[in-house]
């Protein structure tokens, strides 16, 4: 099958793809939504965790990744979380998952309320390596191109990213090789079995990514 390219809105997270009105769109959300959880890496890293439901932003100047899957789920917070609003508790998300991936210029910001933590790596050369790498996140914008996509899948029989699968009856895609450009995203969690930051910078600023 040819390279299929998917051009993304480059604006600020509001004006990219909401991938909380994908979900309901293909019919992602199924009677018994209510009951699933994080399926952040389950059965590579064991790691089913409570997200805090406060969202950060990434963004890089490319993504490249070889072994690429994207699915719905809802990720659950602790109960009575102070984060959780009119949630209750539950953020539908997109499940990316990338066996291994590298990013260029990485930036990752958390609005504290008055500051922001942030974080940037990857930079002078030297690009950020994952593997394993699982991003849940409620919004994505950038210049994607896809290499062998298959779009439509059940969640459940993806198989680019071992270890890493959906639920039954959830729409997912999943390609050999992803690219994006001019990368941003609003995220609630980030898993890796390996995670490599060169140049890795942490501090305290007034502006996010």
């Amino acid at each position: 099958m040819p390279e299929q390219i998917e051009q993304i809105d480059t604006d600020q997270p509001r004006s990219g793809v909401r991938w909380r009105r994908f979900a309901v769109t293909f019919g992602t959300v199924v009677a018994g939504a209510a009951g699933m959880v994080v399926l952040t890496a389950q059965g590579v890293l064991g790691a089913q965790f409570a997200i805090s439901g406060m969202p950060f932003t990434v963004t890089a100047d490319k993504l490249e990744g070889t072994g690429f899957e994207q699915f719905a789920t809802l990720d659950q917070m602790i109960p009575d979380s102070p984060n959780q609003g009119d949630t209750g508790g539950q953020v539908l998300v997109i499940v990316s998952a990338i066996d291994k991936a590298e990013l260029t210029n990485l930036c990752q910001s958390i609005n504290l309320g008055g500051t922001n933590l942030r974080i940037t790596a990857g930079n002078s050369g030297k690009p950020v390596t994952a593997r394993t790498l699982v991003v849940d996140g409620d919004e994505i914008a950038g210049n994607a191109s896809f290499k062998n996509i298959d779009v439509g899948q059940d969640a459940s029989t993806v198989d680019k990213v071992p270890g890493v699968k959906g639920n039954p009856g959830v729409f997912a895609q999943q390609a050999d090789t992803v690219t994006i450009t001019n990368l941003r995203q609003n995220n609630y969690a980030t898993t890796a079995a390996i995670f490599t930051l060169p140049n890795l910078r942490m501090g305290f600023s007034s502006e996010g990514c």
